[in-house]
């Protein structure tokens, strides 16, 4: 009953801006604004699969907004038919080089789940930890590098199966099973901003900057991302040992396997090798990330290192969704909605550091409650078009705030609807939503204090 309340609400929201006062607002951009209220009460309540809502945007704006559709004259819009956006521009966003650049990562995922490479570096990292501090900042680690390249939710699955055993081997009431189950959501949402591939907010900040002429490598996103996820992995550890202190005083792990050295494997090693490295070094020989991206894409099926199996599990539908994204600020910014929601707050009056701590401190709020990529979406577009109106000085402001919006999103880890991974942790039974809680709001904060110190003082000069 709620999701046929839910979805006839967001119907509704739908039509409403066209019968509304709205003075100033064009007819493209009174359909815009239903589209992106419609967007925001499906993706927030969920009455049909948010993946499914991005599409349902496309079909949307290919019906109403597009020069496909004889519908736009019908609707009288001050430009002339010939002149509206491209049905191509939106059913482009299903092929956007930001989504190929993650159909890469995924693929390369795939390859590595098939070959149990994930699970051997586990193996690798953790069998040298012999205390629970070691241990504690190992599991840390491992799932932030793990996240920087894989799934967030895939990563978090993955190593509860690993440390089932160590947590029964812990005595019940022994914090440190706290500790390790928090740890282990904790350190997959860190290092989904270790890479631009890794969580999907990323994907959705580089698709708007990149339709503003803005390109951000691989190697530039690490440079921000990376020492930011190591001070907060450092962070967290101390936080989680203050909180949770351990009664084990030494800890046992019996982990064998050796790493698959048959033919395939060894060429995985050599294509996730490659890929990885002409990623990290795209400023010196300027091949765009997305078409490097096409190696694995490429070479991995051609190889037969993955087949039509791998392929089928690759998760289609965060493709789905963060193209629905890039497409809706196409809408946002081409009908004047923006512009046009940005007239309503005297934005100058805040200067560019009250309007980018304003944004992140949007993002983790709404992180926390929402998914962080539909988070992203929805704050973005709208961020993106205030540095376009002037509000915010200069190109490297604008991609402060679309890169800031999309880090913080991930330092919304306060609650089990946050993100999967937090969801995971809880269904584990090692932890309760309190403790979850307690540690998520201290992240939060440690986010909001850290970002906004560099996002003001140190990303401008790195994003030039």
């Amino acid at each position: 009953m709620k999701r046929l309340i839910t979805a006839a609400a967001g119907l509704v929201l739908l039509i409403i801006p066209l019968f509304l006062p709205l003075e100033g607002l064009s007819p493209a951009g009174r359909i815009t604004c239903g589209l992106f209220l419609f967007a925001a009460v499906y993706w927030m309540f969920a009455p049909i699969p948010i993946y499914a809502t991005s599409v349902t945007v496309i079909l949307f704006q290919l019906a109403l907004l597009s020069n496909a559709s004889p519908l736009v004259e019908f609707f009288g819009f001050p430009y002339a038919s010939a002149d509206a956006p491209s049905a191509d521009k939106f059913t482009g966003t299903l092929a956007h080089p930001i989504l190929i650049l993650f159909l890469g990562g995924f693929m390369l995922a795939a390859g590595a789940q098939k070959y149990h490479l994930e699970k051997n570096l586990v193996r690798v990292f953790l069998s040298p930890c012999k205390s629970p501090q070691l241990l504690l900042s190992g599991v840390l680690g491992v799932c932030a590098l793990l996240s920087a390249f894989m799934s967030n939710t895939a990563t978090t699955a993955m190593m509860f199966a690993v440390l089932i055993p160590v947590l029964a081997a812990l005595e019940i009431d022994d914090p440190l099973r706290i500790s390790l189950a928090l740890a282990v959501p904790i350190g997959a949402n860190i290092g989904g901003i270790i890479t631009p591939i890794g969580t999907p907010p990323n994907a959705v900040a580089l698709g708007a900057l990149a339709e503003q002429g803005i390109r951000v490598s691989f190697a530039s996103w690490m440079v921000i991302g990376a020492p930011l996820a190591l001070v907060s992995l450092v962070f967290v550890t101390i936080v989680l040992l203050k909180m949770f202190p351990p009664k084990a005083k030494k800890i046992e792990l019996n982990m064998t396997g050796s790493f698959d050295s048959s033919a395939k494997a060894v060429m995985l090693y050599v294509v996730a090798g490659l890929t990885i490295v002409l990623w990290a070094t795209e400023s010196v020989h300027e091949i765009p990330s997305s078409v490097v991206a096409f190696l694995p894409i490429a070479l991995l099926p051609a190889l037969g290192i993955i087949g039509t199996n791998e392929i089928r599990g690759i998760s289609w539908e965060v493709l789905w969704l963060v193209a629905g994204g890039i497409s809706l600020g196409y809408s946002l910014k081409d009908s004047g909605l923006a512009t046009w929601m940005i007239g309503l707050v005297n934005w100058t009056s805040l200067g560019n550091t009250g309007v980018i701590l304003g944004f992140l401190l949007l993002s983790v709020i709404m992180a926390n409650f929402l998914s962080h990529t539909v988070t992203t979406s929805l704050l973005v577009p709208i961020a993106i078009s205030l540095g376009t109106s002037g509000v915010l000085a200069g190109p490297s402001s604008l991609a402060v705030i679309a890169i800031g919006i999309a880090i913080a999103s991930s330092y919304g880890m306060s609650l089990p609807i946050s993100t999967p991974p937090n969801a995971i942790a809880i269904a584990s039974g090692a932890v309760e939503t309190p403790q979850m809680a307690k540690v998520g709001l201290v992240m939060a904060v440690f986010g909001l204090v850290v970002i906004g110190g560099l996002a003001i003082f140190l990303w401008p000069l790195l994003l030039k």
